[in-house]
């Protein structure tokens, strides 16, 4: 298999959502990423389909990557976040269409159980998950994806305290 040499800068970003699922507790959901090289584990997110806003992109992502859309939707993050790809994944993520991805963040609060949570959807991403206190996602996330998940924590920050 042969790697595509491209310019970053001659590529777009794909547009994305990423969702910080709450639950009760105040805990963010992470997942272990299964196609990563090291170890990888981060919040539900995903592309934008053509025919979608972000909101129902998200929602659609959550229930595609864990099985659920059980939530309510707390808050919409204020602009869109970027982050590029490492030179290594430049040419082989995305098919090599994209530089990284422009994000449109979320904040949900999950109303189901623990048991609602299937990772064995028809196209799995994670191989694990578990609750996590928000500022703990920074320690888990791949290092290109902390400046985002930096911006994400700061900005829902006040939302972790849960509601009971």
């Amino acid at each position: 298999m042969s790697e595509k040499r491209v310019d970053p800068a001659s590529l777009p970003y794909r547009s994305s959502v990423g969702v910080v699922l709450f639950n009760g507790s105040g805990k963010a959901f992470i997942g272990k990423r299964i196609d990563q090289e090291l170890e990888g584990w981060q919040m539900p997110q995903g592309g934008i389909d053509a025919s979608e806003g972000p909101r129902a992109a998200a929602l659609r992502e959550l229930e595609e990557e864990i099985g659920t859309r059980n939530v309510s939707i707390l808050r919409e993050h204020k602009e869109w976040l970027i982050y590029d790809l490492p030179p290594h994944l430049i040419g082989r993520a995305w098919e090599g269409r994209y530089r990284g991805q422009r994000q449109k963040w979320f904040a949900m609060r999950f109303l189901g159980s623990d048991s609602e949570i299937n990772l064995k959807t028809a196209h799995p991403e994670f191989s694990d998950w578990k609750w996590v206190d928000l500022g703990e996602a920074l320690n888990l996330v791949v290092a290109f994806k902390r400046d985002v998940y930096q911006q994400v924590v700061a900005a829902f920050a006040d939302l972790a305290k849960g509601n009971k």
